[in-house]
């Protein structure tokens, strides 16, 4: 079996232009998928950080509103995702969303005092930035639309009550004779009325009783974020572990070595896994330099948060184990189509539908998301994604490596059966 994986990879190393052609190939897919799941996306996913615990209904002016309600009303173009500062800011960092809203410690008291409190929006670079700006911006003008009503009258209440009864008391003094103390209140009645003329500027703070103050850059742009990083390795792995793993089996046969191969010297079984290891084994090459090229881009770019080179021992039994998984495929389009030049164009068809199916979110088919759990690639995304970014990644590394080692059984099962037609 070794030396069926050795036999392969000379082949690869005397095909420089084909080798090229199929490293090239699934990069460039790689960076159009990665322009897609950052840009077709409807509703840009931002963090909602409650630092205050804003109550259901906040009673304001002598009227209940439903604050926290208008804040989930921009939930129909964003996707508000409740989370701890820390957890939002990492994930700010990493690219895994794209703004974080803050409602700071005392917005509430505030609120109530007409203080103008403040949201504080946190954003990343480009991409969707001024998408997510423009739906806060929407936010808090349908908060002070609100609240602006019910704060001014109140405050105009109090000024005419105030009003009235300092006229009363100025009435009620001028009935007085002359005396120091008398003088005194008239003066104090006085500037109490001089005081009254400067509520100006208490009004216009309720005319905007919220303010949105945009905190400095965070994050990183959306071409080294955390998703293109994911869905570059998973994207490029798919395509090529598939296409090797085929055309290397279904080569067998063209070259009449299959039928000596199984009458001895090597079992079926460990042709399937010959061609499962070589898969592994480029996935695994190749995962970790573009790994690395990613990482150099990062640094350079001096972006926030850096490249996690600590986690890339992770990442590298995670591109092995995603590579056999789509290897064990693979062997099984190359059985089933029995001749290279087949197994190729099958493997090339077949890993689109399965690309696109994977990049499908849940929430928008259901359908397509279990569908794509019957093939490694979204597993593989979600594998790259815990392993590089994730706070804890053990509990996600493990599932996704759970799912990718049991789709990896039961394709090189089925393959190791297929693999008797390439004897007909």
């Amino acid at each position: 079996m070794i030396q069926l994986l050795r036999k392969d990879l000379l082949v690869l190393r005397r095909s420089p232009a084909l080798l090229a052609v199929l490293v090239t190939y699934p990069l460039l897919v790689a960076l159009l998928v990665g322009v897609v799941a950052g840009y077709a996306n409807t509703r840009p996913r931002v963090a909602f950080v409650d630092l205050d615990g804003v109550p259901e209904r906040v009673e304001l002016a002598g009227e209940g509103f439903d604050v926290r309600g208008l804040i989930d009303e921009v939930s129909d173009e964003v996707e508000l995702v409740p989370m701890q500062l820390g957890e939002a800011r990492r994930r700010l960092e990493t690219g895994r969303v794209v703004a974080a809203v803050i409602v700071p410690p005392g917005f509430v008291n505030d609120l109530r005092a007409s203080q103008s409190p403040e949201l504080v929006l946190e954003r990343g670079r480009g991409g969707l930035t001024p998408i997510v700006t423009r739906e806060m911006e929407a936010l808090v003008f349908n908060l002070n639309r609100e609240l602006q009503d019910a704060i001014v009258a109140a405050n105009l209440g109090y000024v005419e009550e105030l009003q009235d009864r300092l006229d009363r008391t100025g009435e009620l003094l001028a009935e007085l004779p002359a005396d120091p103390r008398v003088d005194e209140i008239r003066s104090f009645v006085a500037l109490a009325g001089l005081a009254l003329g400067q509520t100006g500027d208490a009004l216009r703070a309720t005319a905007a009783p919220i303010r949105l103050r945009v905190a400095e850059d965070r994050g990183r742009a959306w071409a080294l974020s955390a998703q293109v990083q994911a869905y570059g390795l998973a994207l490029t792995i798919t395509f090529l572990g598939l296409v090797l793993a085929a055309g290397a089996l279904a080569a067998e046969r063209d070259e009449n070595v299959i039928g000596r191969l199984a009458r001895g010297l090597v079992p079926l079984g460990r042709v399937v896994a010959a061609k499962v290891a070589l898969a592994a084994v480029v996935a695994l090459a190749l995962g970790l330099a573009i790994a690395l090229v990613f990482g150099i881009a990062v640094e350079v770019g001096d972006v926030t948060g850096g490249q996690p080179w600590e986690r890339l021992p992770l990442l590298a039994a995670g591109l092995a184990v995603a590579g056999a998984a789509v290897g064990g495929l693979g062997a099984l389009v190359g059985a089933l189509s029995r001749d290279g030049r087949t197994a190729s164009l099958v493997a090339v068809l077949a890993v689109l539908p399965i690309l696109l199916v994977g990049l499908v979110p849940e929430q928008v088919s259901p359908v397509a998301a279990y569908v794509s759990d019957a093939f490694p690639f979204a597993h593989a995304v979600e594998l790259f994604s815990a392993a590089l970014h994730e706070r804890d990644p053990w509990r996600d590394v493990g599932i996704a490596t759970a799912w990718l080692v049991g789709l990896g059984l039961v394709y090189g099962s089925l393959a190791r059966l297929a693999a008797r037609r390439l004897l007909a």
